[in-house]
């Protein structure tokens, strides 16, 4: 990371990085891989390149055919997100024994420079635009998984697993969704036995009946209202389903993977004098981190829209 205009402190830092809300899941979806500079090149690769076998026959002097594989390059550039809390010298001064204000302000700017991310994984990820025209589909009426008596969810969510490229391994699930889908009779039986229609299937028990790395849920709630009026919450994730491949290797000139997230240096935090803070000053914290939300491979990701009403 660059020279901050102001000082890292390593406390604060170390804050920053080791803080995290076990309710958030975007580092999941979109894992980090590390950047050497803020601006990056990343690749975009072929589809067809993989499956289309040229004739490989060779004759006894004849010459071998050639092939080659295709990708377009791209240029992205990381993107800085960070906030700061004035803390007043008397807050300081005054503060209980055991309690760290700067520290307390690194937590709870780090919390929301987390849910920012969450919101912006979200907004990419269960965004019909996103997917290809044959890679989502929009539920309604009786076929959404809400519907107990007539919808087909292993129907629906093993059809769309095996016609994407590269079988997905985890499935993103907004928390409204997955309160249905785990209570779902069909679910139940296939999991509990044909006399059981009745319960509740865990995350783990979902992941193994369709053969997945891991169930993702989105649990995060956002305030919608302003500052200073009455709270409006509401789930960061909606009532949907994307179905993904996710290498936690992935790398922005190799491997694939549906998107990741290229990070430069490390989330940074520290704190200075501001004097202008009240009557005797006070200290102003800043964490940040410069992060860039990206889908590399649509093609290996499948959107099940309003999976439930």
């Amino acid at each position: 990371m660059a020279n901050a205009p102001f000082p890292i402190q390593p406390e604060l830092t170390a804050i920053a990085i080791g803080y995290r809300n076990s309710t958030l899941i975007a580092d999941g979806v979109l894992p980090r891989i590390p950047v050497g500079k803020k601006d990056f090149k990343y690749l975009q690769y072929n589809l067809s390149d993989g499956f289309t076998v040229p004739d490989t026959k060779v004759g006894r002097t004849g010459r071998v055919n050639e092939t080659e594989f295709s990708a377009v390059e791209f240029t992205a550039s990381t993107e800085d997100f960070g906030l700061e809390d004035p803390i007043p010298q008397d807050d300081i001064d005054n503060a209980p024994v055991n309690y760290d204000p700067l520290g307390r302000a690194a937590e709870g700017i780090t919390d929301m420079i987390l849910l920012d991310r969450e919101i912006r994984t979200a907004g990419i990820v269960f965004n019909a635009a996103t997917y290809g025209a044959s890679n989502k589909t929009t539920l309604s009426g009786t076929s959404q998984f809400s519907d107990f008596s007539n919808s087909d969810p292993i129907g629906i969510i093993q059809s769309a697993l095996d016609g994407v490229i590269m079988r997905p391994n985890i499935m993103t699930i907004g928390r409204p969704a997955f309160s249905v889908l785990c209570r779902h009779p069909k679910l139940c039986k296939a999991i509990f036995g044909n006399n059981t229609d009745a319960g509740i299937i865990t995350r783990q028990q979902l992941a193994t009946l369709f053969e997945l790395e891991e169930v993702l849920v989105g649990e995060a709630w956002l305030n919608n209202s302003k500052r200073g009026q009455t709270a409006a919450l509401a789930r960061v994730w909606g009532k949907h389903i994307a179905l993904m491949f996710r290498d936690k290797n992935v790398s922005n000139r190799g491997r694939m993977s549906f998107g990741y997230t290229p990070q430069f240096g490390n989330r940074m935090a520290g704190s200075w004098e501001d004097k202008n803070i009240g009557l005797r000053g006070g200290q102003r914290v800043r964490v940040g981190e410069s992060v860039k939300e990206l889908i590399c491979a649509p093609d290996l990701g499948y959107f099940i829209q309003n999976a439930v009403a």
